[in-house]
């Protein structure tokens, strides 16, 4: 066995043992790997790594990511995320997840980190553990990590015969993003919600965006909500539609959403989304997902439930906090 340095090379090989090790519930494509764990620029290379058998074949690897694009966003840089830890289960028990650990832990401390977050990273895949996978979870208390949260995935399947109206508030307007309007919203992103999603939607406009994928909502000509809205056409793979080739049919998905704080506590959050499903279901859009939320009673008055779930997992690696979990 051989370590070597993380390498593009090796995509259709990663991807392989991926789809074997957790293909069934999280089928990978060559494409989403390579826009979540090559083209992110904010890969650390010096801890990411990846281990070949004697025959060549990649039996186990490491991405680690910290923040590290020259964007004006508020991201975290005390935190390391380790975006997968993944080895063949024909060679575990043999201390290669261990010593690929350690590299990434030992990596991040030179770097002056002061904690590690399970996933959540930028062009993440997953916002901690699987909350089935009770062998990694003990894997990871075992090295110090700290569970500390649940978040989950929800999904609803509408009938083609099934309506689904706009809601009604005679002072609001809601309508999708006009490439022109692009500008207004990232101001308005940046003063309501910066960070993580203000930073999502920057890099959506780079890589070719141009509104459709936002649902935006206007109270007397003024900015004051949003829903993002996904497909199969968008210009990115959206994390709500990730697992999509699980379904036979087209998948959608909703969210995230926020709502100006001066204007919150009126219904106009549920609103939005209720806006955002209209427009999905306008484009013939049956399955819907909610990915990485923690508000599933808020989502159950539409109708969805959950369908996959996370444990959060965090540790320390010197004095200090951060609050820029997500």
């Amino acid at each position: 066995m051989k370590t070597v340095a993380w390498d593009e090379v090796y995509v259709e090989r990663l991807v392989n043992l991926w789809n074997r090790e957790l293909g069934l519930a999280f089928p990978m494509r060559d494409s989403l790997f390579k826009q979540n764990s090559v083209q992110d620029k904010n890969v650390c290379r010096d801890s990411s790594l990846i281990v070949l058998n004697n025959d060549n074949d990649v039996i186990g690897f490491l991405i680690v990511k910290v923040w590290q694009e020259k964007l004006p966003v508020q991201m975290s840089k005390i935190t390391g995320w380790i975006q997968v830890l993944l080895v063949d289960h024909r060679y575990r028990n043999k201390g290669i997840g261990t010593k690929l650990l350690a590299h990434g832990e030992g990596v991040l401390c030179q770097q002056g980190k002061q904690q590690i977050l399970l996933g959540r990273d930028p062009w993440h895949y997953f916002p901690g553990i699987p909350i089935h996978n009770e062998q990694t979870k003990r894997w990871f208390l075992a090295r110090g990590y700290e569970a500390y949260g649940t978040e989950h995935d929800l999904l609803k399947t509408y009938n083609q015969t099934t309506a689904v109206t706009k809601p009604n508030f005679p002072e609001i307007d809601f309508s999708v993003l006009h490439r022109e309007e692009k500008e207004d919203f990232l101001a308005f992103l940046h003063r309501c919600f910066p960070g993580r999603w203000e930073y999502e939607a920057i890099k959506y406009f780079e890589l070719g965006g141009t509104g459709r994928e936002f649902v935006v909502m206007r109270k007397r000509g003024r900015l004051i909500g949003f829903c993002r809205i996904n497909d199969a056409n968008s210009p990115i793979i959206a994390q709500n539609v990730y697992w999509a080739p699980l379904f036979e049919t087209a998948l959608g998905g909703v969210g995230p959403l926020g709502i100006d704080a001066l204007e919150r506590g009126q219904g106009y959050g549920l609103a939005v989304v209720e806006a955002g499903i209209a427009e999905l279901r306008k484009r013939g859009i049956q399955k819907i997902v909610i990915d990485w939320t923690g508000l599933v009673n808020f989502y159950k008055k539409l109708g969805y439930e959950v369908w996959k779930s996370y444990t959060s997992f965090k540790k320390s690696l010197e004095s200090g906090s951060d609050s820029s979990d997500k």
